[in-house]
């Protein structure tokens, strides 16, 4: 029985509920299923490595953060298929988020909306997830660590918040994701302009240089930008990220963009839609990246992946590995090999 039929069999049910009920009970479920060996009856995608950043990938389709916010499914996910998990975002303390509820799907668009928050259970715990799984145990893969800052930190002392981050998953972490993009933090945004950004890249490269000694283990630090800019701003974001040697971006976050969805059931819900709808703004960004960085440092493309020629299009507008999470909500986690049969041996543009 594949898992595309089982998940069109399952997916009634999780649209039947809350989104975010419907999140927290699928992954103990994924969890529970991983626990007796169901998982692996899928089989994984063919091996088809890719170097970036310095680290090999197994295969170029990664799981996007957000998913698993305190790292307390990595195995479970792991056994998906992907060629790489990244988990978080994490800050340095717990925070419950923001008010409930605060995800929505929009079923007519392929889309979510959500308003979380960073909601998680600070990095010490989530530390100690990573450190209690068997995929960190036993080097079993790539594991992207995602850091961000407390809500209530002042935006003038968010590069704290990223330093104490940085410090405490820095010996777990495959690489290192650097959030400044979510609408859902006051503020965050702002560190994308041009002073922010430079000062808080300065900290962090200082930082990684002080880890990667102290740790004898050089960890990539990759930047996580949103869809929303202009021309500009993207070529201003492609000179810091080349003035301070960061070694990869991620584009991109969710988008405060309602065109899409507008008139839609939830269409003017706060928050960043994800989803179908972020996917050509994703693209975009991916472009203007390409065009301003050519290969000075590799680009993941994320954002609307909701089937293999989707993956494709992020390759051919310049990625040279993508993430999923939105898809798989609407796809199932059959999107993860569908994905990857449609790179299988390609180059990004």
């Amino acid at each position: 029985m594949s898992e595309k039929f089982l998940y069109s069999l399952a997916r009634p049910l999780l649209f039947s509920m809350d989104a975010e009920a419907a999140h927290h009970f699928t992954l103990p479920a994924l969890k529970r299923a991983s626990a007796l060996g169901l998982t692996k009856l899928a089989g994984k995608p063919a091996a088809d490595p890719r170097t970036v950043m310095g680290i090999t990938f197994p295969n170029p389709v990664g799981l996007a953060a957000g998913l698993d916010k305190d790292g307390a499914y990595i195995d479970a996910l792991a056994d998906l298929g992907f060629g790489s998990i990244e988990v978080g975002t994490v800050t340095p303390r717990a925070q419950a988020g923001n008010p409930k509820p605060r995800m929505f799907r929009l079923p007519q668009a392929q889309g979510i909306i959500n308003r979380m928050g960073f909601n998680n259970g600070g990095v010490d715990a989530f530390v100690a997830n990573v450190q209690a799984s068997k995929f960190y145990q036993e080097r079993a893969g790539v594991l992207g660590l995602n850091i961000g800052k407390n809500a209530d930190t002042p935006i003038e002392r968010a590069a704290d918040d990223y330093l104490l981050c940085l410090e405490k998953v820095y010996p777990y972490a495959s690489y290192v994701t650097v959030n400044i993009s979510s609408p859902n933090t006051k503020n965050l945004r702002q560190l994308q302009g041009a002073s922010e950004l430079d000062a808080l890249l300065s900290q962090l490269k200082d930082a990684q240089a002080r880890l990667a000694d102290k740790h004898k283990r050089y960890v990539p630090l990759a930047l996580k930008i949103a869809p929303d800019m202009d021309g500009e701003q993207v070529k201003s974001i492609a000179e810091s990220l080349t003035r301070h040697k960061i070694d990869g971006v991620i584009a991109t976050n969710t988008t405060l963009s309602r065109s899409a969805v507008e008139g839609m059931p939830h269409g003017a819900e706060a928050g960043g839609l994800s989803g179908a709808p972020v996917f050509e703004l994703s693209n975009n960004v991916i472009r203007l990246l390409k065009a301003e960085l050519g290969d000075a440092l590799p680009i993941i493309g994320v954002g609307g992946i909701m089937q293999g020629k989707d993956a494709l299009a992020k390759f051919e507008s310049g990625a040279q590995l993508v993430q999923l999470y939105s898809g798989l909500i609407y796809a199932g986690p059959a999107l993860i090999k569908d994905c990857a049969r449609a790179l299988r041996g390609k180059q990004a543009a």
